[in-house]
């Protein structure tokens, strides 16, 4: 019994999965050729597969891109996509279809940085080291938030939340860090320009213990919505000490016994077509095998 783990590096806290980031978009065509077409994700095949809304998979996660008044998420979504040369061909074949929006990208050392139609930042980085085992999927959501409430930010998701946080200087900006899952985060970049006002865009996030966190949003008056038995809403994220409203991004909070929680999703292979078809690659993985 001589092998030493650092057993701490599985904790995950009382948050265990980031699930979806939704955003209204105004035109479901432009949004398939961004988000299917251009950077290879999938539509889920089983729910909302009419003309108002389209949930869009990644790895295990998605995007929900119900139509109506666009919304632009105070930051950037990162996503982990496979093949970086592939991606590049792609939103380069989407470019001209797209002339005339917001849409925009650029390869970077690092990334990709894309811009959809009306102006949401997505940043895909390769497979890597910092994102775990992660081959397709959503490592993170980062926000720009005013300066001087990255402490407090860290505290909330901490002491509501019950989740691993906290605060380190990165590129010269203070930045929160709150895990919402295996290889996964919010990220809370402090910024001195002026906020973006708040659109009404969400996020979802699965927990464990579902009714403390509940408790303690009550008690600073915190629950915007009681859904349902198996879900609520808040918005606030505030100081602890003297409530102080710090950021505002509506979090979708669910339990683990959603009827939806661990549902598969289905992740097509975006290098497949008619043309170039190879039996058994139909579906992409979203982890890399254990081991590797």
């Amino acid at each position: 019994m001589d092998r030493q783990f650092d057993r701490g590096v599985e904790d995950l806290g009382n948050v265990v999965g980031l699930e979806h980031v939704n955003i209204r978009v105004p035109d479901q065509r432009l949004a398939t050729l961004f988000y299917v077409v251009g950077l290879g994700l999938t539509r889920d095949p089983f729910l909302m597969t009419g003309v108002t809304n389209m949930w869009v998979n990644v790895g295990r996660s998605q995007f929900h891109l119900p139509t109506g008044e666009p919304q632009v998420l105070r930051g950037v979504t990162g996503l982990v996509l496979p093949d970086r040369e592939a991606l590049l061909r792609r939103l380069e074949r989407v470019r001209e279809a797209l002339a005339g929006t917001r849409f925009s990208y650029e390869a970077r050392n690092d990334c990709v940085e894309t811009v959809s139609p009306w102006g949401n930042r997505v940043r895909c980085h390769a497979p890597q080291a910092r994102f775990g085992r992660i081959v397709l999927g959503m490592p993170y959501v980062e926000f720009d938030v005013p300066t001087g409430t990255a402490d407090g930010i860290a505290r909330f998701y901490r002491e509501i939340l019950e989740t691993s946080s906290g605060v380190n200087a990165e590129d010269g900006a203070t930045v929160a860090r709150a895990v919402v899952g295996q290889n996964q985060e919010l990220v809370f970049r402090e910024t001195d320009q002026p906020p973006a006002e708040y659109d009404g865009h969400h996020l979802q996030i699965y927990i464990t213990n579902f009714s403390r966190p509940h408790a303690r949003l009550q008690e600073h008056g915190l629950v915007s919505e009681e859904s349902d038995q198996y879900q609520y809403r808040f918005k606030d994220i505030v100081d602890l000490k003297s409530n102080r409203h710090l950021f505002t991004i509506e979090h979708e909070v669910r339990s683990m016994t959603h009827p939806l929680y661990a549902r598969p999703l289905v992740n097509r292979n975006p290098a497949q077509s008619n043309m170039m078809f190879a039996g058994g690659y139909e579906e992409q993985a979203y982890n890399m095998p254990y081991g590797t």
